[in-house]
């Protein structure tokens, strides 16, 4: 539903979705969506949800769960087809939505689109595929043998940064495995989150299998986490959060995943391909308005060729038009929210103060049509002291931190010097160094001669340290977390026999 007048554009009313209906959140607190170019503008608004909601979502998963833990794979799997059908014809409007709702730039905002229908395809070709192994028995006339089987209830709490990716590659392994779904997404991004219950439910996805509770978490409390039938939990989001989430469900012995923080390195050496270089270390820091888990936030140079990959640098940082993202010739977007701004600025202040020498940027935009958005320069620091905030802690921002190194020992040491290790890039020609780099990273994932943003449905995607707990996303391992492996004797020589074995 939407209401407009000739001067202002339609606003979305926004429901939340349990048991296969479209209802009011039962909470007082209103929930309202605008665009981050102009916060003038609002987008969709909704009474948000609270715990007496994620009860009844509970209630309606709990109650659809064993029909649809019988429906076989493959059928699960053509639903999820479905879906990715659907999304694809809309993917033009779904993006633009996307950069309206959150704010990065349509190429981005289509890129992001293509990857989370990647995702749920792939994840559907899961449901011929879903099964265990068969290994031969110390027994003769007996099958050995391994199936996997659905938890349950589980519950699904997405970040505003990927509003469609994210919460895609973690619904589709969470209902391909046969669970039904509690879906809860950031309160900035309720829109996106609507529109992609609303293909799985066109889709012909049972009622009660995926449910959306839309609103603060304040209002929802812990609910979600500690309730006993929810059977595991999958977030993503800041590391103060995730520590609460695995802490709680750990105390209740249920499966937890935590996607967190981020502090990325890309490391350029003396050999390596620079203009090649340039172009990762840009998408990486800038890209999304480094407002993503993987963003290149720490940049480390062999002195060798530091001042002038900084030259190719700043001349490439100065070409980028910061603005709407729905502006053909914008490269960069807003940040998500003042509060997202806020923290931008806040950082760049403390860079400063550490004694870090700031390039470029550094300020927000305010003039002409930067009145109304919360936007800010792509900014670069040089010269920053490791054991300082701006190289420790995640911006998650536009700010790029720069130091310089003379040997390939204090380049892995800087990289690792942090509280956290989800992604990193080398760049280098050197076969071997690239090896060792690999070999002695403390990161989840290693990108050499290409930057730290990215993944694919078809291999794992996580970190370690600080920037996540418990099981990989996305692949085989994202669908193993969504299940449980159960293992199977099966005699068949048709009498009872003992047997020394145990």
């Amino acid at each position: 539903m939407t209401t407009a007048t000739k001067s202002t554009p339609a606003v979305s009313m926004l429901k939340q979705y349990i048991g296969g209906k479209w209802v009011d959140g039962s909470s007082s607190r209103e929930i309202i969506s605008t665009n981050p170019a102009d916060s003038r503008q609002i987008l969709a608004k909704l009474k948000g949800a609270d715990k007496n909601d994620v009860l009844k979502a509970i209630d309606a998963a709990q109650k659809a769960f064993p029909a649809w833990k019988a429906t076989t794979p493959p059928a699960r799997g053509r639903i999820l087809m479905k879906a990715a059908l659907l999304l694809r014809e809309r993917k033009e409007e779904l993006a633009r939505l996307m950069t309206r709702e959150q704010g990065k730039i349509l190429p981005e905002a289509l890129g992001e689109m293509e990857k989370g229908i990647t995702l749920i395809e792939w994840f559907a070709g899961e449901g011929l595929r879903l099964g265990g192994i068969t290994q031969p028995s110390e027994l003769s006339k007996n099958l050995l043998y391994t199936l996997r089987q659905p938890l349950g209830v589980v519950s699904i709490i997405t970040p505003w940064n990927f509003p469609f990716a994210i919460p895609a590659w973690k619904i589709a392994p969470a209902l391909i495995s046969g669970n039904c779904v509690i879906f809860k997404p950031a309160s900035l991004v309720p829109a996106m989150a609507v529109e992609l219950v609303r293909i799985f439910e066109e889709a012909g996805l049972p009622a009660g299998v995926l449910n959306l509770v839309l609103g603060a978490g304040s209002a929802m409390g812990d609910i979600l986490v500690e309730e006993p039938r929810i059977k595991a939990v999958s977030f993503t989001g800041s590391n103060e959060i995730g520590k609460r989430v695995h802490t709680i469900g750990g105390a209740r012995g249920i499966k937890v995943t935590c996607e967190m923080g981020g502090k990325n390195p890309a490391v350029v050496w003396d050999d390596a391909d620079l203009e090649l270089a340039l172009g990762g270390v840009m998408k990486g820091a800038f890209g999304s308005t480094g407002q993503r888990c993987t963003a290149t936030s720490r940049l480390i140079l062999h002195e060798a060729i530091a001042e002038k990959f900084l030259k190719m640098l700043l001349v490439e940082t100065a070409k980028i038009k910061v603005g709407d993202g729905l502006d053909k010739t914008v490269t960069m977007g807003p940040a998500v929210d003042e509060s997202q701004l806020k923290t931008d600025l806040e950082y760049i202040e403390i860079g400063k103060k550490e004694g870090a020498k700031l390039l470029c940027g550094g300020k927000r935009l305010t003039a002409g049509g930067f009145a109304h958005g919360w936007f800010v320069e792509p900014t670069i620091f040089d010269s920053v002291d490791p054991k300082s905030r701006l190289w420790q802690e995640e911006v998650f921002g536009p700010v790029l931190a720069v130091a310089r190194v003379s040997h390939f020992e204090k380049a892995v040491a800087l990289a690792n010097d942090s509280p956290f290790g989800l992604t990193c890039a080398f760049y280098s020609q050197d076969l071997t160094l690239a090896m060792r780099f690999t070999e002695e990273v403390e990161a989840g994932m290693v990108h050499l001669n290409s930057p730290t943003i990215g993944g694919e449905a078809q291999v794992p995607f996580g970190g370690v340290k600080g920037s996540g707990v418990g099981e990989r996303e996305m692949a085989k391992e994202g669908m193993h977390f969504f299940t449980e492996q159960k293992t199977v004797f099966l005699d068949y020589t048709g009498r009872r026999r003992a047997s020394n074995l145990y």
